[in-house]
């Protein structure tokens, strides 16, 4: 089970007891966010994404004193956090799990915060166009809004090159992007892992899978979408598909389609500007769209919404 950082505990603290300081019944993002502006992690995170600071620490100091009056009970001892202080941590504590870290920071708490879409936090940090995707982007590959704050990180597997040779390399890798394929480079062939036998048979989800079925062979308006908390099965449903299509489990009309998941790790992967992620999935769509019936899995579809915007809006 994964455990808070330091730093990470002492925000923790000091949100319920600015809650106090107020006289609020209940701890809210906004006191949450408050706080993690003197986190080290959190902090670093958006000014990363242009965030600034300042500007945010008076809205949220404003907000927090003509706002909340309504919380406001005589003679408080103790702030309580409410419900959706408590998805916010919750979420950050799932999300750090599942990709096998054992530290929970301030700055996965801030990419936490973006799901509760109708709280004043997340209002505040979308009005200084800071996203999800760009604290996403800063985090797992050192992308930042500011040029001058990105973080070059090593691709594992990639040759070191000196600086003088960096036209060179960038040709080089151009010439083998057109060779290998888009496809190639940054999907994954379901259909070929079903044939491998590397996918298990699906149990409990016919009702979803009939769904999906359905939807996929509809003339217009055939793009199904798979909504639900980590962990419960999204992906294992896009594998099931694969594998009756492999066996010929699906109508006609589906016989001899492929399933191609995109790997958002190789397409994020290197890119240094935002244009790099744009020409990467522009020749992925290319592909697919030129392939005889191929179907397009995006898992972890919200990281894409918004990338190569230069003003937070959808790509």
């Amino acid at each position: 089970m994964p455990t808070f950082s330091s730093s990470l505990e002492d925000a923790l603290h000091k949100s319920l007891a600015l809650a106090v300081e107020h006289s609020h019944e209940f701890a809210t993002l906004e006191h949450l966010l408050l706080v993690l502006l003197d986190d080290r992690d959190a902090a670093a995170v958006m000014r990363a994404c242009n965030v600034d600071l300042e500007q945010l620490r008076q809205n949220l100091k404003d907000y927090i004193t003509t706002e909340l009056d309504v919380l406001v009970v005589e003679n408080l001892k103790e702030a309580k956090p409410t419900s959706s202080f408590q998805r916010v941590i919750q979420r950050s504590v799932l999300h750090v799990q599942s990709s096998g870290r054992e530290e929970v920071t301030g700055a996965n708490v801030l990419v936490a915060i973006f799901a509760e879409r109708e709280s004043h936090a997340v209002f505040f940090l979308q009005e200084q166009e800071m996203t999800r995707l760009d604290a996403v982007n800063y985090i797992s590959h050192g992308i930042a809004k500011r040029s001058d704050m990105s973080e070059p990180r090593p691709v594992l597997g990639a040759e070191d090159h000196d600086e003088t040779d960096d036209d060179d390399a960038g040709f080089a890798e151009g010439e083998a992007d057109g060779a290998e394929g888009a496809l190639a480079q940054y999907c994954i062939n379901l259909n070929a892992k079903a044939i491998a036998g590397k996918i298990d048979p699906l149990i409990g989800r016919e009702k979803e899978i009939s769904r999906t079925i359905q939807i996929l062979c509809r003339r217009q308006k055939n793009n199904p979408l798979f909504v639900g908390d980590p962990g419960v099965g999204k992906t294992a449903v896009a594998e099931g598909l694969a594998r009756r299509i492999v066996n010929e489990d699906v109508p006609e009309v589906l016989h001899g389609n492929t399933i191609y998941q995109l790997d958002m790790g190789a397409l994020l992967a290197g890119t240094r500007y935002r244009g790099d992620f744009e020409e990467r999935i522009k020749a992925v769509v290319k592909e697919i769209e030129a392939a005889d019936g191929a179907i397009m899995f995006i898992d972890e579809i919200h990281t894409v919404i918004g990338a190569g915007a230069t003003s937070g809006g959808a790509m």
